[in-house]
Protein backbone atom coordinates (compact mmCIF):
# COMPACT_ATOMS: atom_id res chain seq x y z
CA UNK A 1 0.00 0.00 0.00
CA UNK A 2 2.92 2.59 0.72
CA UNK A 3 4.46 1.75 -2.73
CA UNK A 4 1.19 2.69 -4.21
CA UNK A 5 1.02 6.09 -2.56
CA UNK A 6 4.59 7.09 -3.16
CA UNK A 7 3.85 6.26 -6.97
CA UNK A 8 1.20 8.60 -6.87
CA UNK A 9 3.09 11.34 -5.39
CA UNK A 10 5.90 11.04 -7.86
CA UNK A 11 3.36 10.85 -10.52
CA UNK A 12 2.01 14.50 -9.13
CA UNK A 13 5.32 16.21 -8.78
CA UNK A 14 5.68 15.16 -12.63
CA UNK A 15 2.24 16.21 -13.70
CA UNK A 16 2.45 19.81 -12.26
CA UNK A 17 6.20 20.43 -13.34
CA UNK A 18 5.91 19.10 -16.71
CA UNK A 19 6.48 22.48 -18.51
CA UNK A 20 9.40 24.27 -17.12
CA UNK A 21 10.58 26.19 -19.89
CA UNK A 22 6.92 28.45 -19.54
CA UNK A 23 8.42 28.28 -15.78
CA UNK A 24 11.26 30.47 -17.25
CA UNK A 25 9.93 32.49 -19.57
CA UNK A 26 7.39 34.11 -16.67
CA UNK A 27 10.42 34.47 -14.65
CA UNK A 28 12.06 36.59 -18.03
CA UNK A 29 8.82 38.84 -18.17
CA UNK A 30 8.56 39.22 -14.38
CA UNK A 31 12.67 40.45 -14.07
CA UNK A 32 12.55 43.84 -13.16
CA UNK A 33 15.68 44.77 -14.59
CA UNK A 34 14.99 43.73 -18.27
CA UNK A 35 17.70 42.69 -20.99
CA UNK A 36 17.70 46.00 -23.08
CA UNK A 37 20.17 45.51 -26.10
CA UNK A 38 20.48 48.11 -29.24
CA UNK A 39 20.49 46.42 -32.63
CA UNK A 40 21.04 48.16 -36.04
CA UNK A 41 20.34 46.13 -38.71
CA UNK A 42 19.13 46.27 -42.81
CA UNK A 43 16.73 43.53 -44.17
CA UNK A 44 18.12 40.69 -46.12
CA UNK A 45 16.43 38.66 -48.71
CA UNK A 46 16.24 36.30 -46.04
CA UNK A 47 13.95 38.65 -44.04
CA UNK A 48 11.76 39.33 -46.79
CA UNK A 49 11.02 35.72 -47.29
CA UNK A 50 10.35 35.27 -43.89
CA UNK A 51 7.50 38.43 -43.47
CA UNK A 52 6.47 37.00 -46.93
CA UNK A 53 6.86 39.44 -49.11
CA UNK A 54 7.61 37.73 -52.19
CA UNK A 55 9.00 41.11 -53.84
CA UNK A 56 11.83 41.92 -51.54
CA UNK A 57 10.01 45.07 -50.40
CA UNK A 58 7.15 46.77 -48.27
CA UNK A 59 4.21 48.41 -50.40
CA UNK A 60 4.76 51.69 -48.11
CA UNK A 61 6.57 52.47 -45.04
CA UNK A 62 3.07 52.56 -43.03
CA UNK A 63 3.33 48.47 -43.84
CA UNK A 64 6.68 48.07 -42.77
CA UNK A 65 5.58 50.11 -39.64
CA UNK A 66 3.07 47.59 -38.64
CA UNK A 67 4.55 44.23 -39.58
CA UNK A 68 8.12 45.25 -38.46
CA UNK A 69 7.10 44.50 -34.54
CA UNK A 70 6.31 41.08 -34.47
CA UNK A 71 9.34 40.23 -36.64
CA UNK A 72 11.72 42.26 -34.24
CA UNK A 73 9.63 40.04 -31.27
CA UNK A 74 11.02 36.81 -32.74
CA UNK A 75 14.92 38.18 -33.48
CA UNK A 76 15.03 39.79 -29.74
CA UNK A 77 12.84 37.55 -28.04
CA UNK A 78 14.40 38.29 -24.69
CA UNK A 79 15.36 42.21 -25.02
CA UNK A 80 12.49 44.39 -23.29
CA UNK A 81 11.62 47.52 -22.42
CA UNK A 82 14.80 50.31 -22.96
CA UNK A 83 15.42 47.72 -25.97
CA UNK A 84 16.08 50.17 -29.56
CA UNK A 85 15.87 48.57 -33.57
CA UNK A 86 17.20 50.42 -36.21
CA UNK A 87 15.77 48.86 -39.32
CA UNK A 88 16.87 50.04 -43.09
CA UNK A 89 14.34 48.27 -45.37
CA UNK A 90 12.96 48.48 -48.81
CA UNK A 91 9.39 49.85 -49.93
CA UNK A 92 7.70 50.58 -53.22
CA UNK A 93 7.28 54.15 -54.44
CA UNK A 94 6.83 54.55 -57.96
CA UNK A 95 7.67 57.35 -59.64
CA UNK A 96 5.49 58.54 -62.37
CA UNK A 97 7.24 58.85 -65.92
CA UNK A 98 5.92 60.85 -68.87
CA UNK A 99 6.74 60.70 -72.73
CA UNK A 100 5.64 63.41 -75.35
CA UNK A 101 6.48 65.08 -77.94
CA UNK A 102 8.72 68.46 -78.21
CA UNK A 103 6.72 71.70 -78.21
CA UNK A 104 8.78 75.00 -79.52
CA UNK A 105 7.41 77.85 -78.74
CA UNK A 106 7.41 80.71 -81.67
CA UNK A 107 8.76 84.04 -80.72
CA UNK A 108 5.26 85.03 -80.87
CA UNK A 109 4.29 82.79 -77.75
CA UNK A 110 7.10 84.20 -75.85
CA UNK A 111 6.64 87.64 -76.59
CA UNK A 112 2.63 87.14 -75.43
CA UNK A 113 4.12 86.47 -71.41
CA UNK A 114 6.82 88.75 -71.75
CA UNK A 115 5.16 91.95 -73.04
CA UNK A 116 8.44 92.65 -75.03
CA UNK A 117 9.60 91.89 -78.52
CA UNK A 118 12.34 89.85 -77.79
CA UNK A 119 11.04 86.78 -78.51
CA UNK A 120 12.51 84.51 -75.14
CA UNK A 121 11.75 84.83 -71.56
CA UNK A 122 14.15 86.79 -69.28
CA UNK A 123 12.66 84.97 -65.81
CA UNK A 124 12.35 81.50 -64.10
CA UNK A 125 8.49 82.28 -63.72
CA UNK A 126 7.65 83.14 -67.34
CA UNK A 127 7.96 79.39 -68.35
CA UNK A 128 5.00 78.64 -65.80
CA UNK A 129 2.71 81.91 -66.81
CA UNK A 130 2.93 80.50 -70.16
CA UNK A 131 1.77 77.54 -68.41
CA UNK A 132 -1.04 78.62 -67.13
CA UNK A 133 -2.35 80.69 -70.20
CA UNK A 134 -1.90 77.81 -72.57
CA UNK A 135 -3.52 75.32 -70.12
CA UNK A 136 -6.17 76.89 -67.84
CA UNK A 137 -7.72 73.90 -66.88
CA UNK A 138 -5.10 70.78 -67.18
CA UNK A 139 -5.53 67.63 -65.30
CA UNK A 140 -3.82 65.26 -62.98
CA UNK A 141 -1.05 63.73 -65.03
CA UNK A 142 -0.92 66.04 -68.43
CA UNK A 143 2.31 66.31 -69.52
CA UNK A 144 3.93 68.67 -71.82
CA UNK A 145 6.98 69.06 -73.63
CA UNK A 146 8.37 72.56 -74.03
CA UNK A 147 11.74 74.10 -76.12
CA UNK A 148 12.28 77.73 -75.12
CA UNK A 149 14.83 80.45 -75.29
CA UNK A 150 15.80 81.90 -71.99
CA UNK A 151 18.51 85.12 -72.04
CA UNK A 152 20.71 85.47 -68.86
CA UNK A 153 23.25 87.40 -69.85
CA UNK A 154 23.00 85.54 -73.74
CA UNK A 155 20.50 83.32 -74.75
CA UNK A 156 20.01 79.91 -74.31
CA UNK A 157 17.77 77.56 -75.71
CA UNK A 158 16.44 75.28 -73.13
CA UNK A 159 13.89 71.84 -73.29
CA UNK A 160 11.99 71.15 -70.31
CA UNK A 161 9.18 68.87 -69.63
CA UNK A 162 6.29 69.60 -66.95
CA UNK A 163 3.83 67.54 -65.39
CA UNK A 164 0.26 68.75 -63.86
CA UNK A 165 0.49 67.00 -60.05
CA UNK A 166 -1.18 67.34 -56.79
CA UNK A 167 -2.15 71.06 -58.33
CA UNK A 168 0.81 72.49 -59.88
CA UNK A 169 3.54 72.04 -62.27
CA UNK A 170 6.29 69.55 -62.10
CA UNK A 171 9.77 70.30 -63.97
CA UNK A 172 11.43 67.67 -65.52
CA UNK A 173 15.38 69.16 -66.53
CA UNK A 174 16.15 68.94 -69.25
CA UNK A 175 19.60 69.14 -70.98
CA UNK A 176 20.98 71.70 -72.70
CA UNK A 177 22.89 71.88 -76.10
CA UNK A 178 26.39 71.64 -74.50
CA UNK A 179 25.39 69.35 -72.23
CA UNK A 180 24.43 67.14 -75.19
CA UNK A 181 27.80 67.85 -76.58
CA UNK A 182 29.79 67.09 -73.57
CA UNK A 183 28.31 63.31 -73.54
CA UNK A 184 29.20 62.44 -76.89
CA UNK A 185 26.29 63.61 -78.88
CA UNK A 186 26.31 65.06 -82.44
CA UNK A 187 23.00 66.77 -82.15
CA UNK A 188 20.77 67.54 -78.53
CA UNK A 189 19.33 64.05 -78.08
CA UNK A 190 20.27 60.24 -77.69
CA UNK A 191 19.71 57.66 -80.39
CA UNK A 192 18.28 55.20 -77.77
CA UNK A 193 17.46 54.53 -74.53
CA UNK A 194 20.30 52.54 -73.60
CA UNK A 195 22.82 55.16 -74.50
CA UNK A 196 20.92 57.53 -72.20
CA UNK A 197 20.40 55.37 -69.30
CA UNK A 198 24.38 54.86 -69.59
CA UNK A 199 25.39 58.52 -70.04
CA UNK A 200 22.66 60.24 -67.96
CA UNK A 201 24.12 59.19 -64.52
CA UNK A 202 27.45 60.09 -65.21
CA UNK A 203 26.23 63.89 -66.86
CA UNK A 204 24.38 64.20 -63.38
CA UNK A 205 27.29 64.13 -61.26
CA UNK A 206 28.19 67.56 -63.37
CA UNK A 207 24.41 68.72 -63.38
CA UNK A 208 24.74 68.48 -59.59
CA UNK A 209 28.28 69.29 -58.45
CA UNK A 210 27.28 72.70 -57.05
CA UNK A 211 24.09 71.05 -55.59
CA UNK A 212 25.20 68.26 -53.78
CA UNK A 213 22.87 65.30 -53.47
CA UNK A 214 23.15 62.70 -50.54
CA UNK A 215 22.77 59.26 -50.28
CA UNK A 216 18.85 58.45 -50.78
CA UNK A 217 18.35 61.33 -53.39
CA UNK A 218 16.22 60.93 -56.22
CA UNK A 219 16.81 63.38 -58.72
CA UNK A 220 14.36 63.90 -62.23
CA UNK A 221 15.51 64.55 -65.34
CA UNK A 222 14.31 64.17 -68.99
CA UNK A 223 16.02 63.34 -72.25
CA UNK A 224 15.33 63.51 -76.10
CA UNK A 225 15.03 61.02 -78.03
CA UNK A 226 15.54 61.27 -81.94
CA UNK A 227 12.45 58.65 -83.73
CA UNK A 228 12.89 59.51 -87.36
CA UNK A 229 11.15 61.37 -89.72
CA UNK A 230 12.68 64.91 -88.17
CA UNK A 231 10.63 64.17 -84.63
CA UNK A 232 12.01 63.93 -81.83
CA UNK A 233 10.39 63.11 -78.52
CA UNK A 234 11.05 63.43 -75.18
CA UNK A 235 11.10 60.89 -71.88
CA UNK A 236 11.27 61.35 -68.29
CA UNK A 237 13.48 59.12 -65.98
CA UNK A 238 14.13 59.15 -62.28
CA UNK A 239 17.54 58.47 -61.04
CA UNK A 240 18.60 57.88 -56.89
CA UNK A 241 22.47 58.75 -55.58
CA UNK A 242 24.12 55.91 -53.56
CA UNK A 243 26.64 58.72 -52.06
CA UNK A 244 28.90 58.60 -55.24
CA UNK A 245 27.10 57.68 -58.30
CA UNK A 246 23.54 58.07 -59.72
CA UNK A 247 21.42 54.93 -61.29
CA UNK A 248 18.65 54.52 -62.83
CA UNK A 249 15.46 54.65 -60.58
CA UNK A 250 13.74 51.54 -59.80
CA UNK A 251 10.65 52.52 -58.04
CA UNK A 252 12.32 51.13 -55.04
CA UNK A 253 13.28 53.33 -51.81
CA UNK A 254 15.27 52.74 -48.87
CA UNK A 255 13.66 53.78 -45.44
CA UNK A 256 15.07 53.25 -41.89
CA UNK A 257 12.95 53.38 -39.07
CA UNK A 258 14.13 53.10 -35.59
CA UNK A 259 12.01 50.86 -33.36
CA UNK A 260 12.20 50.93 -29.42
CA UNK A 261 10.44 48.53 -26.87
CA UNK A 262 7.75 49.61 -24.67
CA UNK A 263 7.85 46.66 -21.83
CA UNK A 264 5.23 44.48 -24.03
CA UNK A 265 6.13 45.13 -27.97
CA UNK A 266 8.14 47.49 -30.45
CA UNK A 267 6.79 50.52 -31.28
CA UNK A 268 8.09 52.86 -34.08
CA UNK A 269 10.17 55.22 -31.68
CA UNK A 270 12.32 58.27 -32.70
CA UNK A 271 14.29 58.04 -29.64
CA UNK A 272 17.68 59.04 -29.88
CA UNK A 273 20.37 57.75 -27.58
CA UNK A 274 23.22 60.34 -27.02
CA UNK A 275 26.12 60.37 -24.59
CA UNK A 276 27.93 63.46 -23.61
CA UNK A 277 31.07 64.53 -25.04
CA UNK A 278 33.70 66.33 -23.14
CA UNK A 279 32.75 69.57 -25.56
CA UNK A 280 28.99 69.35 -24.55
CA UNK A 281 29.80 69.46 -20.87
CA UNK A 282 32.14 72.55 -21.87
CA UNK A 283 29.34 74.16 -23.63
CA UNK A 284 26.95 73.84 -20.79
CA UNK A 285 29.71 75.25 -18.58
CA UNK A 286 30.22 78.19 -19.90
CA UNK A 287 26.42 78.75 -21.01
CA UNK A 288 25.62 78.60 -17.45
CA UNK A 289 28.59 80.07 -15.51
CA UNK A 290 26.37 83.44 -15.29
CA UNK A 291 23.46 81.39 -13.77
CA UNK A 292 25.16 79.32 -11.97
CA UNK A 293 28.60 79.89 -10.87
CA UNK A 294 29.56 77.51 -8.56
CA UNK A 295 28.11 74.10 -10.46
CA UNK A 296 28.61 75.15 -14.00
CA UNK A 297 32.51 76.19 -13.24
CA UNK A 298 32.73 72.82 -11.27
CA UNK A 299 31.16 70.68 -14.36
CA UNK A 300 33.71 72.25 -16.54
CA UNK A 301 36.60 71.76 -14.55
CA UNK A 302 36.06 68.23 -13.23
CA UNK A 303 33.58 66.75 -16.35
CA UNK A 304 31.27 65.41 -13.99
CA UNK A 305 27.48 66.82 -12.22
CA UNK A 306 27.63 66.61 -8.88
CA UNK A 307 24.60 65.42 -7.79
CA UNK A 308 25.02 65.17 -3.97
CA UNK A 309 22.42 67.84 -2.55
CA UNK A 310 24.86 68.69 0.44
CA UNK A 311 26.74 70.04 -2.14
CA UNK A 312 27.32 73.86 -2.85
CA UNK A 313 27.51 72.80 -6.63
CA UNK A 314 24.81 70.37 -6.74
CA UNK A 315 22.96 69.95 -9.98
CA UNK A 316 19.16 69.60 -9.76
CA UNK A 317 16.97 67.56 -12.13
CA UNK A 318 15.33 71.69 -13.10
CA UNK A 319 19.33 72.52 -13.49
CA UNK A 320 20.21 69.64 -15.43
CA UNK A 321 16.72 70.11 -17.35
CA UNK A 322 17.82 73.85 -18.27
CA UNK A 323 21.40 72.66 -19.11
CA UNK A 324 19.61 69.77 -21.60
CA UNK A 325 17.47 72.42 -23.30
CA UNK A 326 20.43 74.37 -23.93
CA UNK A 327 22.66 71.53 -25.23
CA UNK A 328 19.99 70.06 -27.45
CA UNK A 329 18.93 73.22 -28.89
CA UNK A 330 22.26 74.00 -29.70
CA UNK A 331 22.95 70.54 -31.65
CA UNK A 332 19.22 69.55 -32.59
CA UNK A 333 17.44 73.09 -33.52
CA UNK A 334 15.49 71.38 -36.18
CA UNK A 335 13.88 68.87 -33.90
CA UNK A 336 10.44 68.48 -34.06
CA UNK A 337 7.94 68.52 -31.62
CA UNK A 338 7.32 64.76 -29.76
CA UNK A 339 11.53 64.30 -30.65
CA UNK A 340 12.52 62.19 -28.08
CA UNK A 341 16.43 61.65 -26.07
CA UNK A 342 17.70 59.32 -24.18
CA UNK A 343 21.03 61.39 -22.77
CA UNK A 344 23.62 59.50 -20.72
CA UNK A 345 26.28 62.27 -18.70
CA UNK A 346 28.79 61.44 -15.97
CA UNK A 347 27.89 62.22 -12.72
CA UNK A 348 29.59 62.44 -9.17
CA UNK A 349 27.41 61.40 -6.18
CA UNK A 350 30.13 59.92 -3.66
CA UNK A 351 32.25 58.25 -6.51
CA UNK A 352 32.22 58.83 -10.25
CA UNK A 353 29.17 56.97 -12.62
CA UNK A 354 26.82 57.51 -15.33
CA UNK A 355 23.48 58.68 -15.11
CA UNK A 356 20.57 58.45 -17.66
CA UNK A 357 17.50 60.77 -18.01
CA UNK A 358 14.83 60.53 -20.49
CA UNK A 359 13.39 63.85 -22.31
CA UNK A 360 10.76 64.66 -25.07
CA UNK A 361 10.22 68.27 -27.36
CA UNK A 362 6.45 69.27 -26.21
CA UNK A 363 5.24 72.70 -26.97
CA UNK A 364 8.98 73.54 -28.27
CA UNK A 365 10.68 73.11 -25.09
CA UNK A 366 12.29 69.69 -23.92
CA UNK A 367 10.74 67.98 -20.80
CA UNK A 368 11.27 64.87 -18.83
CA UNK A 369 9.55 61.96 -19.97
Amino acid sequence: MKKIIYLMVVLGVTLTGCNPMEDIYNDIDATVDPIVGDAVITLSDEDYDELELNFGNFNSVDDAKSMLPSFLSDKYPVWGAGSTALVTFKWYNPIETYEAAVYELSDAEHNAITGTTYGNFDESGHIYDYLDATYPNPEEGDFVSLRYRFYNGGEMTLTDGFAFENGSWVKFTGFTEDQYNAMGEGFPNFSSEDEANQKIPIALLDVYKFNPKSAGDIVLSMYELYVGGGVTESYTAAYIFDGEAFSAYNNVAEETVQFGHDGTTWVPDNTIKYTFTSADVDFISNALMATYPGPADNVGFFGSFDRRESSSNYWSDAMLLEAFNLLLDNKHPSAEEGQKYVLTYIIYNGSTTNETKSVIKTGGVWVYQ
